[in-house]
């Protein structure tokens, strides 16, 4: 079965035990810790021993369990942390961003080469550090994502592939899918509408809304096999949104993932 999860980074503007409490009432399965820096904090790298056992508790509590976290940056201050907080506190994938610029062959080739690294030392530690496509980085589309996974031969690293990103680099995610689905380890999901450099706001990034073929895009990971979280991933929530309205938008999201999913017998 596949299993459904939001990235707290959504609930940014409220504690991670408000955040789980309304994911779990939403009907997921698990949670995304985010530990992004100057963003969303809700696992802290600094101080992650002292927060090990309220986390913990808190998504026992709520009958969810981790299954991601992401921490975006790819520097080893805030990796070499979160690779150790991650062993330690039960959660199996670490998300980063490429980094570098899109069309700079020497940022790609940096990018690849500390992917590449940065995926051994997560794998002596057990969990497996995954990389998405991102608009504007070094790694950006499909052409650049197979580049990174044909030169990364680490069984700890993965895609995390983001429909969003892919669908807004000018390719249709259902279609780009199949091409690397036998390196994806980790899926972020949300939509969005046409293919603007931004997401959108976040009511236009719920699941369902938007110009992406989110049930192609659930078909061909089913079809190809994959069994590992789906994870939205809704960025630009502000101090202006109520508990109510970021809630509305991982409720939303549920409904349509879930309905999709059972229909093609994944859930």
């Amino acid at each position: 079965m596949i299993k459904l999860g939001v990235n707290s980074v959504l609930f940014k503007h409220f504690s991670f035990a408000e955040a789980a409490k309304q994911i779990a009432l939403c009907g997921y399965d698990g949670v995304e810790i985010a530990a992004i820096q100057g963003m969303c904090e809700h696992l802290d790298l600094s101080r992650w021993k002292e927060q090990k056992n309220e986390l913990q508790n808190i998504v026992r509590e709520n009958g969810l369990e981790f299954l991601s976290t992401e921490v975006a940056s790819l520097s080893e201050e805030r990796l070499f942390p979160a690779f150790e907080a991650a062993a330690e506190i039960g959660i199996p994938v670490i998300n980063v961003g490429p980094g570098g610029k899109l069309g700079v062959e020497e940022d790609l080739q940096a990018s690849i080469e500390k992917l590449a690294r940065m995926s051994e030392i997560a794998g002596s530690y057990g969990v497996t550090l995954c990389v998405k496509a991102h608009v504007g980085n070094a790694v950006y589309n499909t052409p650049t994502t197979l580049r990174a996974m044909s030169e990364i031969g680490s069984a700890a690293f993965g895609i995390d592939m983001d429909p969003s990103h892919i669908h807004r680099a000018g390719e249709n995610a259902e279609e780009a899918l199949p091409a690397v689905l036998s390196r994806v380890k980790h899926i972020h999901i949300r939509d969005c509408k046409g293919r603007e450099k931004g997401p959108g706001s976040i009511e236009m990034q719920a699941c369902g809304r938007g110009d992406i073929d989110l049930f192609g895009y659930c078909k061909a990971m089913v079809d190809g096999g994959y069994n590992g979280p789906v994870v939205l991933e809704v960025i630009g929530a502000g101090e202006a949104h109520s508990l109510a309205q970021v809630s509305i938008v991982a409720a939303e999201s549920y409904g349509y993932l879930n309905a999709c999913l059972k229909q093609l017998n994944a859930r």
